[in-house]
């Protein structure tokens, strides 16, 4: 094991800062601290993106790739090592980074207080190294003639400029000039993550260096706490003030960060983060590439793991109803190895699982071939950024003009996400038809508990749920009178 120290290094905007505070202490508590004010607190929970800064994560080709992520939410212990920018490091008043110049000649900026994360959510989009002028065409509405995606600014929201001024800045944004630093950067390796072991205050932070290590420490320390991308666990820490006495950081450990593809299934490492499955995979799960863009926002995805968010076992996880849906398995290792899952075994009652205490997701693991129809359907207040009043998750094979076989998953209308067992039961060996859809979708509508609360209405609910099965067969067959 990593002998304990009681200070880190942290490298932000090209200087070392020493880290000795708490073990919780989130990155942008500490960046402010540090006289780097420029990132700001606006929501503590990782939904306004005013706190984004850059972090130097490795790439699939062995360079770096410049990632935007939320600063309020990860501790500043798990940068040790690493390299950040802020917007202090990306240009000054007089020289400023393209970004920052477009986005102050075109308006983009009023109040300023949301600016410095958008221009480090912006920047990381500029520096993406396969954007190119003309990607995806000037026509789309997501999408400039200069390749920048849209859905890079997703988890960042304004109160006062309004959005357009803040499109047309990223819209105007150029060609990377040869001579630029960051770009240069992004040819050399990004630094590695080594094992830590800090103490301050009475509590630790330990970042194991093998998966063994790990579930050693959960072993020996019940009340450690396992994070990973710290999502879920950051809102704990700045809304509820947890103060564990051990967290341990998984998010980087090499056993957990595989993904593998046989004939037979396709395995994913737990502690990938989604925007790196999502990079990885490149829609060849077409209900994963239909998950990815609804879930939170770009910045939240950037950090947010897969084995994260089902370890929360929260009923309304994005990524159960589609798991579900693909009759995903979960692979959890423990002190005496591991062992095979069915996803739809593994939520127990509110927020557990059948994992016990001294085990981790390993990996999901899912069957092989997929699907000839699939879906996920996300109600929400709002199309990007927030969480769902319901979710489903369908994959449904279809031969012949027969349900060959059909799995429907469910989140946000019971205490675990669930299977929609009788559902597919009315569909299975029925005829893919508009009455056997009416027919199914009434039996969905009565699936699970809903609740009334601030996002929907129980009736509300049960309305979607219906709704979105008809949705589904009129997305998948040109069948006259199916609405």
């Amino acid at each position: 094991m990593t002998d304990p120290v009681s200070a880190l290094d942290v490298i932000v905007n090209g200087q070392t800062h020493e880290f000795t505070d708490a073990p919780h202490t989130n990155l942008l508590d500490w960046l402010r601290s540090e006289g780097l004010t420029g990132a700001k607190e606006g929501c503590a929970e990782g939904e306004c993106g005013a706190c984004s800064v850059l972090v130097a994560r490795p790439d699939d080709s062995g360079g770096t790739r410049w990632t935007a992520v939320n600063a309020c939410l990860p501790p500043a212990a798990a940068f040790a090592g690493q390299e950040i920018v802020t917007a202090e490091g990306l240009g000054s008043a007089e020289a400023l980074h393209p970004v920052q110049r477009e986005m102050a000649v075109r308006g983009g900026s009023q109040c300023g207080y949301c600016t410095p994360g958008f221009v480090c959510s912006m920047a990381a989009e500029y520096y993406r190294p396969d954007r190119t002028a003309g990607d995806h065409g000037a026509d789309s509405s997501e999408h400039g003639a200069n390749g920048f995606d849209l859905h890079a600014l997703s988890g960042n929201l304004c109160r006062c400029t309004g959005y357009r001024p803040i499109r047309d800045a990223a819209y105007a944004l150029g060609d990377v000039p040869a001579d630029d630093a960051l770009a240069a950067r992004r040819n050399s390796p990004a630094p590695e993550v080594v094992p830590t072991a800090y103490h301050a205050q009475g509590r630790r932070f330990v970042r194991p260096a093998t998966l063994s290590d790990a579930l050693s420490i959960l072993r020996d320390d019940p009340d450690a706490v396992p994070v990973a991308g710290c999502t879920d666990w950051g809102v704990d820490v700045n809304i509820k003030s947890a103060r564990p006495q051990l967290v341990v950081a998984l998010d980087r450990l090499p056993e957990l960060r595989t993904l593998v593809e046989t004939d037979d299934h396709v395995e994913i490492g737990a502690a990938l983060t989604l925007s790196g499955i999502e990079q990885r995979l490149d829609g060849r799960i077409p209900l994963l590439a239909q998950l990815f863009p609804q879930f939170a926002s770009r910045l939240i995805r950037n950090g947010a793991t897969i084995g994260g968010n089902l370890g929360t076992a929260s009923p309304i996880g994005d990524t159960p109803p589609a798991l579900l849906a693909l009759d995903a398995e979960l692979v959890l290792a423990g002190p005496d190895g591991t062992r095979v899952v069915p996803l739809a075994d593994y939520f127990t009652s509110y927020r557990q699982t059948v994992r016990a205490a001294d085990e981790l997701i390993r990996s999901v693991r899912i069957p092989l071939p997929l699907a000839g129809v699939t879906a996920f359907h996300k109600i929400a207040k709002r199309r990007f950024d927030d969480i769902s009043s319901v979710a489903v998750g369908y994959a449904v094979d279809v031969a012949d003009g027969v349900v060959r076989r059909a799995r429907v998953g469910l989140g946000g209308v019971a205490a675990t996400p669930l299977r929609a067992t009788a559902v597919e039961a009315a569909l299975e060996g029925k005829p893919w038809t508009a009455e056997t859809v009416r027919a199914a979708a009434a039996l969905l509508q009565q699936e699970g508990t809903p609740m009334d609360d601030h996002r929907a209405s129980s009736t509300y609910r049960r309305a979607m749920l219906g709704t979105s099965l008809r949705k589904l067969y009129a997305e998948s067959t040109t069948e006259e009178g199916v609405a």
